[in-house]
């Protein structure tokens, strides 16, 4: 190769060196800025092919999507000087890319650090001025959204950054206070405990009582029923034999007194003293009795 052809190649590399260089990207998901000796002459960069001086403009790219900042639990004070430990995250996008770069000198470490302590601040300030029972259930939501709007309102301006949502994924207290909490709960648990088995002891002992005096009143009117079905029926013998004696007044003596010698004798060793002319043994003598 001659020396004016070399010359032709070089021309050549160093022309598409130049267009390489003057030619760069932006895509749908991403916002630019361009900057010419370190100071920044264009923040409104669409998506597509776009053209730069070479060696005089640089591009710096950052991602235009909502990210996500999943900061580490920390430890907060509320109003009734409870500590608790709460774990959040928070939602966030590029907003102004200008003052973005100017805060951050385009770090996205250095900005989540910003957004970080900002929001760090943000919960404690809230946190201080609730209760813990408001901050767990009561106001939970209403805290969740003036936080995100103070936020707001405060890294648009200083850092370029919208928020968009912060949101408490749990709260926990602390292992010393869990402990007091779940012994008071226990001893809570126990008074009622003792508390049930008291009203129980009570009602059972209402409802032996209430047994007893049914039981009571029960056996009285079956004793009750018994003596006058007793009495009934020795009253209907009693009339059953006097008529008996009235129909027959010998056969009737006659029969009450076998039935007095089958009572009498019925064992083998019983004994029985008597005169010979006792009127016991007169059917013995005679079957008229006479």
């Amino acid at each position: 190769m001659n020396k004016s052809g070399l010359i032709v190649v070089i021309a050549l590399l160093l022309g598409l060196g130049i267009v390489s260089s003057s030619l760069y990207t932006v895509n749908e998901t991403e916002i630019a800025i361009k900057l010419q000796f370190g100071e920044i002459v264009q923040t409104d960069i669409e998506p597509g092919w776009h053209f730069k001086m070479p060696f005089v403009q640089n591009i710096r790219k950052f991602d235009a999507r909502i990210l996500t900042l999943d900061t580490p639990p920390e430890r907060f004070l509320t109003v009734g000087k409870k500590f608790v430990i709460v774990d959040s995250f928070i939602k966030w996008k590029i907003s102004d890319v200008k003052t973005f770069y100017k805060a951050t000198a385009g770090n996205r470490w250095q900005a989540t650090t910003l957004l970080s302590n900002s929001t760090n601040k943000g919960l404690r300030d809230e946190f201080a001025a609730r209760s813990l029972t408001e901050v767990v259930s009561g106001e939970r939501d209403q805290l969740m959204s003036v936080i995100t709007s103070k936020l707001n309102e405060q890294t648009l301006g200083e850092f370029g950054i919208e928020v968009l949502d912060v949101r408490v994924k749990g709260i926990d207290l602390p292992e010393d206070l869990s402990k007091n909490v779940y012994r008071r709960m226990s001893t809570e648990r126990e008074r009622e405990a003792r508390e049930t088995r008291s009203q129980g002891k009570e009602l059972a002992e209402g409802i032996r009582a209430d047994a007893d005096r049914q039981k009571t009143v029960l056996l009285a009117e079956a004793y009750r029923e018994a003596e006058q079905t007793r009495g009934e029926g020795d009253a209907i013998a009693a009339n059953t034999y006097a008529e008996a004696y009235n129909r027959n007044k010998e056969f009737y003596s006659f029969t009450r007194s076998l039935k007095a010698y089958t009572e009498t004798f019925s064992g083998q060793d019983d004994v029985l003293l008597l005169k010979p002319d006792s009127d016991f043994f007169k059917y013995m003598k005679s079957p008229t009795g006479k």
